[in-house]
């Protein structure tokens, strides 16, 4: 394979090294890439891995940090979503698209399957994909309140920005506030604000909407609480979205795309809103979101017809 022209592009190759089937992956990557001219920059750490388990990586170029990004023109991710938010972390202050090939469960945010490896490489050599932004989110946390004197814990979010409880035997007890007024207060195990990348997944199984990614909104979940008005919500993307844990009561936890943890004491505020970075992601193929709420969720859709040629 050979790309005229190559010389000078990079591409970070990121990888679940736990996978049997990922480490086979990134080194089948890993050559098609380097025999098309183009320079393969993989996670110091994870070279070792691969290396250890008996993989051919010569040449690469190891890095290491958030920067590893940096200079890019994509980031191709090897495993399920949760690689894929892990990729997300670095690509993102790069301003580097992520592609990723579903080597996990659903895969929601992955572009390709692990049969369609092959075609994915000639799409990455030839630069033959589209790139879209999705919006993420500004997370802050006062632990000490409205009237915090300490800076804010600063974090950040693609699918979504999760309160839960920290102890199994007592629920949340918290205030939920939209644009500076107080909404509703719940009982609950947690509460997702969500973007609307991450309405399918955490915000989702807490009985959320799903939202279009070209729909710019924010999605509030209550997870299991005891209130009359505990419905999941939908506000404008340029809302500020607070939670208050009441003070004198059980502490909480605050996890962001399930990776990024602050501690919460009773008392602690966390305010969300949309972020001015968005993560970027390339796409293969236009197919419309429905098929790929079809596909990846296996809908029924038996006995569909579709509109006639005379009602068209």
């Amino acid at each position: 394979m050979t790309s005229p022209g190559s010389d000078g592009r990079s591409v970070l190759l990121l990888a679940h090294t736990g996978r049997p089937a990922a480490m086979r992956s990134a080194q089948l990557v890993h050559r098609s890439l380097t025999e098309a001219g183009l320079t393969v920059r993989m996670l110091a750490s994870e070279v070792d891995e691969l290396k250890l388990a008996g993989c051919n990586l010569d040449p690469v170029e190891a890095v290491g940090g958030i920067d590893a990004a940096e200079g890019v023109e994509l980031v191709m991710v090897l495993g399920g979503d949760g690689t894929l938010l892990r990729a997300a972390e670095i690509a993102r202050p790069a301003g580097a698209p992520l592609l990723g090939v579903n080597l996990g469960h659903v895969g929601f945010l992955a572009e390709a399957e692990r049969e369609d490896l092959g075609a994915t490489v000639r799409n990455v050599v030839d630069r033959d994909y589209e790139v879209e932004e999705r919006m993420t989110l500004d997370v802050a946390v006062y632990n000490g309140g409205r009237n915090a004197t300490a800076p804010p814990v600063r974090t950040w979010a693609l699918n979504e920005a999760t309160l839960e409880k920290a102890s199994a035997r007592r629920m949340l007890d918290m205030v939920l506030e939209i644009d500076g007024r107080p909404l509703s207060r719940w009982g609950c195990d947690g509460v997702v604000c969500a973007t609307p990348t991450g309405s399918t997944a955490h915000a989702f199984s807490a009985g959320g909407p799903v939202v279009w990614p070209e729909v710019e909104a924010l999605v509030v979940a209550p997870i299991s609480a005891h209130s009359l008005f505990a419905r999941p919500i939908v506000v404008s993307p340029d809302a500020t979205v607070a939670f208050e844990v009441v003070p004198a009561t059980t502490a909480g936890v605050l996890w962001c795309d399930g990776r990024r943890m602050v501690e919460l004491p009773a008392g602690a505020r966390i305010e969300v809103t949309r972020a001015d970075v968005p993560v970027r992601l390339a796409r293969l193929q236009r197919a419309p979101f429905t098929d790929r709420l079809v596909a990846k969720f296996a809908l029924p859709v038996a006995g569909w017809r579709g509109r006639s040629e005379y009602e068209a």
